[in-house]
């Protein structure tokens, strides 16, 4: 099986993409409004951030998780042992960013949110009404004013050969939000878990955007809309010199949002925070 990109402008877009979504936990989207322009314009202006020293200015903070996370301080997936062999910026507008960069991010925030107010509406429009009967609110307004919807700038550093033995650059994980949109990188190496426990590579055409569904949906689905397990894996020969980049936008709920008779939004990601090993 492999993953087909659904063109966004297509009359049976909507139905094409919930599909895949629901069947394999991903949706590839060609054609839609997020400008490639705008993305590699951001990889290009990060990936020279990412290689001064200047980024250790802009060390996050631990209460409120904006800012630079180090490599030494990347997650470790749960079930993992061996740090993800990476660093990363998360940018929220409220938090901290290089004034430089700034521009250029926010926009791409504003426009990408906007997009993925469609996507979950086209998400709860194509779920059955037993399914969508237990959204304690419209999929869309559960994201709309939210101040948690995080933009990461990843960067995965070219590989030296003295990485921990069985450290990849991203372990198999679950994303923890409702949908997460992710342009496509500019390297390969992500990697969908099918239903039969083998691995598939997401087509990485750039332009392509990537979506997939987080533990939330999954949560205020009851199940129906399944949170699939993905990772980033190694490059191999020539590759490995090369430095990669993503850009995912991790669509969070206002945290009193009712997601299951079990969890608020802000119960649920502190739960996750805390078996990431994020906070204590």
């Amino acid at each position: 099986m492999t993953l087909q990109a659904i063109d966004f402008t297509a009359p049976d877009a909507e139905q094409a993409f919930v599909k895949s979504l629901r069947e394999t936990g991903f949706g590839v989207l060609k054609n839609h409004p997020l400008q490639q322009q705008w993305v590699a314009d951001i990889y290009q202006q990060w990936e020279g951030f990412f290689n001064t020293e200047d980024k250790h200015r802009f060390t996050y903070k631990p209460d409120t998780q904006d800012g630079f996370f180090p490599s030494k301080v990347a997650e470790t997936a749960k079930g993992h042992t061996k740090r993800d062999l990476k660093e990363f910026f998360h940018y929220y507008p409220w938090g901290q960013c290089p004034d430089a960069l700034r521009g250029n991010l926010q926009s791409y925030y504003e426009h990408a949110t906007h997009l993925a107010e469609t996507l979950l509406s086209w998400v709860e429009r194509q779920s059955p009404s037993d399914i969508s009967q237990h959204f304690s609110q419209p999929l869309s307004s559960m994201i709309n004013g939210s101040q948690q919807t995080l933009l990461r700038v990843l960067h995965y550093p070219p590989l030296k050969g003295d990485e921990e033995l069985g450290a990849i650059r991203a372990a198999a994980h679950e994303d923890i939000n409702l949908l997460t949109i992710l342009p496509a990188a500019n390297e390969p190496g992500l990697q969908v878990k099918a239903k039969d426990g083998s691995w598939l590579d997401v087509p990485c055409d750039f332009g392509n955007l990537i979506v997939n569904i987080g533990d939330m949906l999954q949560e205020a689905s009851g199940g129906y809309f399944p949170s699939t397990t993905h990772r980033v894996v190694n490059p191999e020969g020539a590759d490995k010199t090369k430095a990669r980049i993503s850009l995912p936008l991790f669509l969070h709920p206002k945290p009193d949002v009712v997601l299951s008779e079990r969890h608020t939004a802000n119960s649920y990601l502190m739960e996750r925070l805390r078996e990431l090993g994020v906070i204590e």
